[in-house]
């Protein structure tokens, strides 16, 4: 008797891992047939990597958010829908680019990033000019508030600087993490400190 429900309980479990196989690759054949047809304005998907699962998105114009906190699904979503369509998909293929340019960033083996941005959800006006002044700065190589204020044209802006880089819808491929307080210290960071020291780390742009 035991070893029949043992088996029973087997053939179950194989039964509900097949189904949840099959509606995944059904979900993903949907997507990329919707994605193919002009049906998805903006596709997303839930990365790994080694800050913690990554909410990624893009529109049609290219990558439009990274966002360190992917159990907040139902937020990210809304204001996608809200701000720029309401056809929004999970479509992870949509992001390969992406994804494969962050595996690499993170191995060690790339120090910039190929991928267009789609500023839409960035503050207008001096807003983007800090955050396409911040995209230009090298890899490995930091800044301070106050040198990418006046790269955007207002070098006594420095708080309203530090604003928009934390109000940054994509960090890392935008290296908001590259900017530091005069002197070294940290400053702030929208994805927390750690995950910022991190960044730093990897890119050896910390000082001893």
């Amino acid at each position: 008797m035991t070893r029949a429900r043992s088996l029973e309980d087997e053939l179950r479990r194989a039964a509900a891992a097949s189904v949840a196989e099959d509606a995944a690759a059904a979900a993903e054949r949907f997507a990329a047939a919707a994605s193919a047809r002009g049906a998805v304005d903006v596709a997303y998907a839930v990365e790994p990597s080694p800050l913690g699962d990554l909410f990624l998105a893009a529109s049609r114009r290219g990558l439009v958010e990274i966002g360190y906190h992917p159990r907040d699904l139902d937020a990210y979503l809304a204001e996608l829908a809200g701000r720029l369509s309401p056809r929004v998909l999970e479509a992870p293929q949509r992001l390969d680019p992406v994804r494969r340019q962050l595996d690499e960033y993170f191995a060690g083996g790339r120090r910039e990033f190929d991928v267009p941005v789609d500023w839409a959800l960035a503050r207008e006006g001096f807003g983007r000019r800090i955050l396409r002044a911040t995209a230009r700065i090298p890899y490995g190589r930091t800044l301070s508030y106050r040198q990418v204020a006046t790269r955007a044209g207002s070098p006594d802006a420095v708080r309203a600087a530090g604003s928009a880089l934390g109000a940054n819808p994509v960090p890392i491929v935008v290296p908001c993490h590259r900017v530091l307080r005069t002197g070294g210290a940290l400053g702030g960071y929208g994805g927390g400190l750690d995950r910022k020291r991190f960044l730093l780390e990897l890119e050896g742009a910390l000082a001893d």
